[in-house]
C-alpha cells in the first residue's frame, strides 16, 4: 500500500499523479446540467466575452448572487482551453488535486502517514465527494477553503504562545475569507458557529479574547471584505446590498422551488456517501483511546459536521450541495474506526438492515436504469408517473448496449466485500471494495450520466447550440434555465437594441413595485418584449409541450417542431422594429 512508503514528498506526488488521473480525463464528455453548473459556466463565459473581470455579470447585467472567486477561475480556464465544458469543470478537477494532498497531510498530522492515506482514498471512492470534483460548480473550492481555515484554527488553538501561532492565524483567516469570495456569508456562519460551539463544548470560550482569534478574525475581515470594498469604491453599491439581501431571503424563504422536509440532508449524506455514511454511524463513539490533540481535532470536525447539517435542515431551501461539507468530517470519523478502531468496529443488527437495504435499493435502481429503454412503455402506461414533461423526456433515443447492468453489480460486489471486511475484520477486503467502488463510480460518470442527459435536457442542448451560429434572440418560455445563454453563445449585442432595452426598463420598473427583483425578473421581461413587440432579429423560444399553449395562440409566432417535451418556436423580424 502507498502508505507504506515513507518519502513525505513521495507519497504526495503520488496522490497528485493519481488524483488527476482519476478526475481529470473524460470531464468535458457531458454538457453542463442547467442551473448550478451553467450558471457558473456562463457568468465565467461573459467574463470573458466582455474583459469585464471586475465583478460577475449574467445576461451581461450585474449577478449579485456569487462573489467572484470560483468564476474567475473558470474564467481563466477558459482562456486557456476555450469555452466549453471541459474548461467548466477542470478548476474543479484542480481541486480534487489540492483537496486529497490537503486531506493526506491533515490525516498525517493528526495521527499517521498510514491515516492520511486511508482518509483521502475513502474520501475519493465515495460517490458524492467524486462527482462534485468532476462538476462545474462551487462547493468543491469553498468546502476545501472552510476545511483548511478549520485546520489552521485547530493549529492555533492546540499550540498557543507557539512560533506559529499567528502564522496559522493569519492562514485561517485568509482561507476563511478566500470562501466567503467563493460563496459569500455562509463560511462565516458556518465556521463562526462551528469554533463557538467547540468552545462551548470545551468550556473554554475565554479563548476568543486571545491574539490569535483577533488576528485571525481580522485577516478574515481583510480578505473577504477587498472585492466588496473595491465594488463599493468603483460605484457598484447597489450590486453588495443586493448580494446581502439575497443571502438573507436564501435563509428565509425556499430559493427555486427547492424545498424539502427537515430531514432532507440526512438522508442525502446517508444514501450519497454510501457505504461511508454506515462506517461513520459505526464509528462515531469510538474515540476514548485518542490523544488530547487528536480529541481537539475530532470535537472541531464533530462540531463542524452538526453545525453543517443542522443549519441547512433548518434553511428553507434544500440543495444537495448544501450538506456538501459534511463529506470531510463523515470521512474522517469513518477513517477514525477503521485506522484506530477496525478490530472494534462492527455493524449492530439495525446498521446491517440499513446497510443492505441501502445497497440493494442503489443496485436495482441502477440495473433498472439500464434497462430503460425496455421498461419505458410499461412506465409510460402505468399511469405512476404524473409528470407529462418527464412522461415526454422517456421518448428520448437512447442507445443502451444491454450490458450497462454489470456496472451496478460492482457496487453490489463492493458492499459485499466492505461487509465482510467490517465483520470479519479483514482490511484487505475494505481496500478491495474501496476500488471496486472508485470503479462502479468512474463507470456510472462516464456510461450513465451522458445517457441521462439525453433524456433529460439534450433536445433543448442541441437546439440551443443551433442558434449560436445565428444573429438572433433565444428565450425561454414556462421554464428558467441557464442553458441558452451559454450554448447559444449569447452576445452584448443582443442586449443593445434601444426598443429592447426601454421596453424591458419599462417592464422591470412595473414588476419591481410587485416584489420582483430586476436580476430575476430579467428573463422573463425579454421574453415578453420577444413575444409582443417588433424585432429587429429572428427570435427563438423554446418551451416546454406542457406548457407551449400560449405561444401557439401568437399568431406571429411559429411552431418548429417539438422534440423529447420540448417544442420550438420562431418569431421573425419585421421592419418596423429597425
Amino acid at each position: 500500500m502507498i502508505y507504506n512508503i515513507k518519502n513525505n514528498g513521495l507519497i504526495i506526488f503520488l496522490i497528485a499523479i493519481i488524483s488527476a488521473i482519476i478526475f481529470i480525463p473524460f470531464i468535458g464528455n457531458c454538457p453542463l446540467f442547467d442551473w448550478d453548473e451553467i450558471n457558473f459556466a456562463e457568468c465565467a463565459r461573459e467574463m470573458v466575452v466582455s474583459g469585464n473581470y471586475s465583478h460577475v455579470q449574467l445576461n451581461y447585467r450585474p449577478f449579485w448572487e456569487k462573489p467572484p472567486f470560483f468564476i474567475w477561475l473558470q474564467a481563466l480556464s477558459m482562456n486557456v482551453f476555450g469555452v466549453n465544458e471541459f474548461a467548466a469543470r477542470f478548476p474543479n478537477a484542480l481541486c480534487s488535486i489540492v483537496s486529497l494532498i490537503s486531506i493526506y497531510l491533515a490525516g498525517k498530522k493528526f495521527s499517521s502517514i498510514k491515516f492520511g492515506v486511508v482518509w483521502s482514498f475513502i474520501y475519493a471512492s465515495t460517490l458524492l465527494p467524486h462527482l462534485y470534483f468532476k462538476s462545474g460548480i462551487i462547493d468543491p473550492w469553498f468546502n476545501l477553503f472552510i476545511i483548511l481555515s478549520l485546520y489552521n484554527c485547530i493549529s492555533f488553538l492546540n499550540n498557543p504562545q507557539s512560533q506559529k501561532e499567528i502564522i496559522n492565524a493569519i492562514s485561517a483567516g485568509v482561507f476563511l475569507g478566500l470562501a466567503v469570495l467563493t460563496k459569500g456569508p455562509a463560511a462565516l456562519i458556518i465556521v463562526g458557529l462551528t469554533l463557538l460551539a467547540y468552545l462551548i463544548w470545551s468550556k473554554q470560550l475565554k479563548l476568543i479574547s486571545n491574539k490569535s482569534f483577533i488576528v485571525f478574525i481580522t485577516t478574515t475581515l481583510l480578505v473577504s471584505g477587498s472585492w466588496f470594498l473595491v465594488e463599493w469604491l468603483s460605484g457598484n453599491a447597489n450590486v453588495i446590498s443586493e448580494f446581502i439581501d439575497y443571502q438573507i431571503r436564501l435563509f428565509q424563504t425556499e430559493d427555486s422551488g427547492h424545498s424539502g422536509p427537515f430531514i432532507y440532508h440526512f438522508v442525502i449524506l446517508l444514501i450519497g456517501c454510501f457505504p461511508a455514511s454506515l462506517i461513520f454511524i459505526g464509528a462515531y463513539l469510538r474515540y476514548k483511546n485518542l490523544t488530547p490533540f487528536q480529541k481537539l481535532f475530532r470535537k472541531i470536525f464533530v462540531c463542524l459536521f452538526w453545525v453543517v447539517l443542522i443549519l441547512f435542515s433548518i434553511v428553507k431551501t434544500k440543495i444537495v450541495h448544501y450538506s456538501s461539507i459534511c463529506y470531510f468530517p463523515l470521512t474522517f470519523i469513518a477513517t477514525i474506526g477503521i485506522v484506530n478502531y477496525f478490530e472494534e468496529l462492527k455493524f449492530n443488527a439495525l446498521q446491517k438492515i440499513l446497510y443492505w437495504v441501502i445497497s440493494i435499493l442503489i443496485t436495482v435502481a441502477f440495473i433498472a436504469l439500464s434497462f430503460i429503454s425496455f421498461l419505458k412503455p410499461y412506465i409510460i402506461n402505468s399511469g405512476l408517473v404524473k409528470d407529462d414533461f418527464a412522461l415526454q423526456n422517456l421518448n428520448a433515443e437512447v442507445n443502451w448496449s444491454g450490458y450497462e447492468f454489470i456496472i451496478p453489480l460492482l457496487f453490489l460486489l463492493a458492499t459485499v466485500l466492505i461487509f465482510k471486511s467490517i465483520q470479519q475484520h479483514k482490511i484487505k477486503l475494505l481496500y478491495y471494495g474501496l476500488i471496486l467502488n472508485l470503479l462502479f463510480i468512474n463507470a456510472i460518470i462516464l456510461v450513465f450520466v451522458p445517457k441521462i442527459e439525453q433524456y433529460s435536457q439534450h433536445a433543448a442542448i442541441e437546439f440551443y447550440k443551433s442558434c449560436s451560429t445565428k444573429d438572433c434572440y433565444v428565450e425561454t418560455h414556462g421554464f428558467k434555465s441557464y442553458a441558452y445563454l451559454f450554448y447559444s453563445n449569447r452576445q452584448p449585442k443582443h442586449y443593445e437594441n434601444k426598443n429592447q432595452k426601454k421596453i424591458i426598463e419599462e417592464i422591470l420598473n412595473d414588476w419591481e413595485k410587485n416584489g420582483i427583483s430586476r436580476l430575476s425578473g430579467y428573463p422573463g421581461a425579454n421574453l415578453y418584449w420577444m413575444e409582443h413587440y417588433p424585432i429587429d432579429r429572428p427570435a427563438y423560444i423554446v418551451s416546454k409541450q406542457t406548457s407551449e399553449a400560449e405561444l401557439l395562440s401568437n399568431p406571429e409566432i411559429k411552431k418548429l417542431y417539438s422534440k423529447n417535451g420540448f417544442s420550438f418556436f420562431v418569431k421573425l423580424p419585421t421592419d418596423t422594429a429597425k
